[in-house]
């Protein structure tokens, strides 16, 4: 019987159907919602802003009234409980962090926002499922590899994973087939550069090309060994 999902089935859901979570992370404090709009219109559901950003709590407001719940944002690099908890009173849906800090997932479990933990060693990784993580975001990715998300999967099946770092258009697809339930990043969705060369277009043309690869490369999925 279908029931109603919750915000965390929700966020988990979105990732995992889009396939992607793509970050911006800029130094300058500046209108972010016609970036936000260039990534939905690419395809995306869900998309990541770094609490380092300059102004990032007013970003989350204003994103998350502009948007409504047709789009969730969610709050980067949050390394302490109290970042965490004003990060969801701003409209943020989603925790997410480089590193495994439990802290983090315990603030995030108790006002229901999702939680995405950084992780790398598989007993990081084992420690951020255990502390109530809901997806466990492997960085740096490039460093283990494609193949390394299947070593992951292979001990803990149920885990999942978002591969995030150094991921570009020739590994996206093979990531996926290796185990990964999406891939993140930020310069593969938002560079500055292109984006003031070539409008924000590229933003679009980007997130819309991930989603693509990710879809393809989800036609043809080896069983894990």
């Amino acid at each position: 019987m279908d029931y109603p999902m919750n915000n965390k089935e929700k966020m988990i859901y979105w990732t995992k159907s889009t396939g992607v979570l793509p970050a911006i992370k800029i130094k300058a404090n500046e209108d972010m919602i016609p970036y936000i709009k260039a990534m939905v219109d690419g395809g995306a559901k869900v998309v990541e802003i770094t609490t380092t950003t300059p102004g990032a709590f007013d970003h989350y407001k204003a994103i998350s009234t502009y948007f409504g719940d047709n789009v969730a944002v969610a709050s980067g690099t949050t390394l302490d409980e109290t970042t965490a908890r004003l990060a969801i009173l701003a409209g943020v849906k989603i925790i997410v962090s480089p590193a495994t800090l439990p802290e983090v997932i315990r603030t995030a479990n108790r006002y229901g926002a999702a939680v995405f933990i950084g992780a790398f060693t598989a007993t990081e990784v084992l420690t951020a499922m255990e502390a109530g993580a809901d997806m466990v975001k492997i960085f740096p990715a490039a460093l283990g590899g494609p193949k390394y998300m299947t070593n992951l999967r292979m001990v803990y099946p149920e885990l999942n994973l978002i591969p995030s770092g150094g991921i570009n258009l020739e590994t996206a697809g093979e990531f996926i087939r290796c185990g990964a339930c999406a891939i993140s990043g930020a310069r593969n969705f938002f560079d500055y550069e292109q984006v003031k060369i070539h409008g924000l277009k590229w933003i679009t043309k980007q997130v819309s090309k991930y989603i693509g690869l990710v879809a393809e490369a989800r036609k043809n999925m080896p069983e894990l060994p």
